[in-house]
């Protein structure tokens, strides 16, 4: 089964990849531009477990995300 992990800042923790995003795009002509977060997306395959998501929320509590700062979303495909 494929697996997306996505995973982002928790809002209140400042993104500087995402200020240095917005502050490009602004640069590049897209005034309208704000509020930019960069995030991760990590897709796998995994196959043979009983629970994928499951598995999925263990790696990402385990390795996957800094769940201190960062929140995730399980998607299975």
């Amino acid at each position: 089964m494929k697996v997306r992990v996505h995973i982002f800042l928790k809002p209140g923790v400042l993104d500087v990849q995402g200020k240095a995003v917005e502050g490009a795009l602004k640069g590049l002509g897209w005034a309208g531009v704000s509020n930019a977060r960069v995030g991760k997306l990590i897709e796998l395959d995994l196959d043979g477990v009983d629970d994928p998501a499951a598995e999925a929320k263990k790696m990402c509590e385990t390795l996957l995300a800094n769940t201190v700062i960062e929140s995730y979303r399980i998607e299975l495909a």
